[in-house]
């Protein structure tokens, strides 16, 4: 066969250069599988305190919020303020026709002025009675009638004074004055229309500074709370007096913050809470009453915190799980429990402890077993534009 000798030395020089290049190749670093280890940045754990927060979904509402009712009944002559204004307690929202009041008033008066009358001539018949009933002049019967008299009269002056008072009363009532210092609700009720007094509502008073922030707890958050604080795991503050600050619900914060000022005992049976009320300072109105806002109690810590950043913590096979630097410089897989935030860090409940270097950058490349390289997973490759030369590789703290 003729041509057998051309096709070989056609592919021979084709073979060639492929043996050649497998043999450069023989002195690059080997890492799993022949390629290099994964440069990796590392962590390493260090136990520090840390400051912890709570939050939960909240609402607002007014420190004070009072109902406004006459509270005689009348003819609305007159509203006396502006809707959704500000005013200020003893202010008159209302106006009632008090004429049928004076007239009353007038009465009452006149009924007190006759009563007198009548105690002055009673007592003036007893004066008289007195040394005639001495004298033997006058029968017991007779002193005994004139002094049941004055008693009488006595008793009927007081019962006009109180009748006088009352009339008084009423009158002023014809005021509906604000209870408290707040901002008004709108009126219920317009001129000309009769109040029938204290079972009809006017308008609303709410006091804004300070505001209220209502939030609930779990009764298995409030278990678990206790429990950490008896272990030395989380520090409370002194009587449960957290700081509270609050952020809306387009996530900007408010600049002010209050302090937790009530905490119920009890367990609401339909949702598994107890009622909680942070006060928050609220001088400009910024915060309304009925928003939806998240509360953030702060003041507790965690004495020896283990913490490492959220993107060090991976979800595994069987949960939440980070990398840790092992023996002979491999990759070695750890699960981790994981507990709240803090900041840009999980914090970190059990799995790792002080000490032990967990990967932090470079795990795109990193498995359980991978041999690993430390360094700066984000520069540049050596020899491409920007890399510096001779820079040494080191932890990343």
């Amino acid at each position: 066969m003729p041509s057998s000798p051309v096709r070989l030395w056609r592919i021979a020089p084709v073979f060639f250069p492929i043996v050649l290049l497998s043999g450069c190749g023989s002195h690059a670093p080997e890492g799993h599988g022949g390629f290099p280890p994964a440069v990796v940045a590392l962590q390493e754990v260090k136990p520090h305190s840390i400051a912890v927060e709570f939050e939960y979904p909240a609402q607002t509402a007014g420190s004070r919020e009072v109902e406004v009712r006459s509270r005689v009944a009348g003819i609305l002559l007159k509203r006396n303020y502006a809707e959704g204004s500000r005013v200020q307690a003893g202010q008159s929202l209302f106006s009632i026709d008090p004429a049928p009041f004076e007239a009353a008033l007038a009465r009452s008066e006149a009924d007190v002025a006759a009563a007198e009358a009548r105690l002055a001539q009673a007592s003036r018949v007893t004066r008289r009675t007195k040394p005639l009933f001495e004298a033997k002049a006058a029968s017991q019967k007779e002193y005994d009638e004139a002094l049941s008299a004055e008693e009488v009269a006595g008793a009927d002056l007081k019962a006009a004074r109180g009748r006088l008072a009352e009339a008084r009363l009423n009158l002023g009532y014809t005021k509906v004055e604000a209870p408290v210092s707040g901002t008004t609700s709108r009126a219920l009720k317009s001129e000309g229309s009769f109040i029938t007094g204290p079972n009809e509502l006017l308008t609303s008073v709410t006091q804004l500074d300070p505001i209220y922030v209502n939030f609930g707890v779990s009764s298995a958050e409030q278990a678990h709370l206790r429990n950490e604080a008896a272990t030395g795991k989380l520090t409370l503050p002194a009587d449960g007096r957290f700081d509270v600050a609050i952020r809306f619900e387009d996530g900007t914060p408010y600049l002010r913050t209050g302090r937790l000022a009530f905490s119920d005992v009890r367990i609401n049976n339909q949702t598994g809470t107890s009622d909680a009320r942070a006060e928050l300072p609220n001088p400009a109105g910024e915060i309304r009453p009925g928003q939806f806002v998240r509360a953030i109690l702060k003041g507790a810590k965690r004495p020896e915190a283990i913490t490492v950043p959220q993107r060090a913590v991976l979800e595994g096979p069987q949960g939440k799980m980070v990398y840790v630097l092992g023996k002979e410089g491999k990759a070695e897989a750890r699960p981790v429990t994981v507990g709240e935030w803090s900041g840009t860090d999980w914090v970190i409940l059990a799995g790792l402890n002080g000490g032990d270097k967990v990967i932090v950058d470079g795990l795109m490349k990193v498995f359980p077993g991978a041999p690993v390289q430390v360094g700066d997973p984000n520069a540049p490759p050596p020899g491409a534009a920007g890399a510096a030369k001779g820079q040494p590789s080191g932890d990343k703290k």
